[in-house]
């Protein structure tokens, strides 16, 4: 059964090409090992790229960082599991949230008493109306969690995680104009074989072609 893994990237050069770049190329080598990208964030000063890659193993997606100019680090991949949303709908949505809470879970907190702290506080969040819980990415390992809201600022995404009474590691609005849809790494391995396949048969006939002109002399 395929399984999510988080691929973080520390971009050293924050910039717009460099950033849809790392994340083209996560995603194209991600399809090359039988994997697909599922959604990418990107903080909003560019210099975090989120990535969640579907795919049967973990080995499957060790990445060759060589081909990411531009990112300083790669954190990952780890296993994560999705809470308080179904794949389907994250993959329709396209990844769309506003922020990014990151919460180090402490060490004595395993996965189960997690999900149920977790299932016991949700209602709360009707406290602050103005803030739309999507979703949770929790490491397996039970490190840390991501957890998506849409708001209309960072202080309405605390007052939530008050409600809740959970605390804030690290918060971060996201660009909205980064990220890359499911399938289009797939899509970019396969076109980048076909233009092999293409080339290899272009070198075919280059050299039935000479061979046909030495036959004519």
């Amino acid at each position: 059964m395929m399984a999510l893994y988080l691929i973080e990237l520390g971009v050293e050069a924050a910039d717009r090409p460099t950033v849809e770049a790392a994340i083209a190329e996560v995603s194209r080598q991600a399809a090359g090992a039988g994997g697909e990208l599922i959604e990418s964030q990107v903080t909003g000063d560019l210099s975090r790229v989120y990535v969640v890659v579907q795919a049967d193993s973990c080995a499957d997606l060790r990445l060759d960082a060589s081909r990411l100019p531009g990112v300083a680090a790669v954190t990952g991949p780890d296993e994560v599991r999705l809470v308080g949303a179904a794949l389907e709908d994250v993959v329709r949505a396209r990844g769309a949230a506003d922020y990014l809470v990151e919460w180090d879970i402490p060490e004595d907190l395993g996965m189960d008493d997690y999900l149920a702290r977790k299932k016991a506080r949700a209602p709360l969040y009707a406290q602050v109306p103005e803030v739309s819980f999507l979703r949770t990415y929790v490491r397996e390992d039970t490190a840390k969690c991501l957890c998506f809201y849409d708001g209309p600022d960072e202080s309405a995404v605390l007052r939530a995680r008050e409600a809740v009474s959970t605390p804030v590691s690290r918060l971060f609005g996201l660009d909205h104009g980064l990220g890359q849809e499911r399938g289009s790494g797939r899509e970019a391995a396969e076109q980048e074989a076909a233009d092999r396949g293409t080339t290899a048969d272009q070198g075919t006939t280059d050299q039935g072609t000479a061979a046909d002109r030495g036959t004519a002399r």
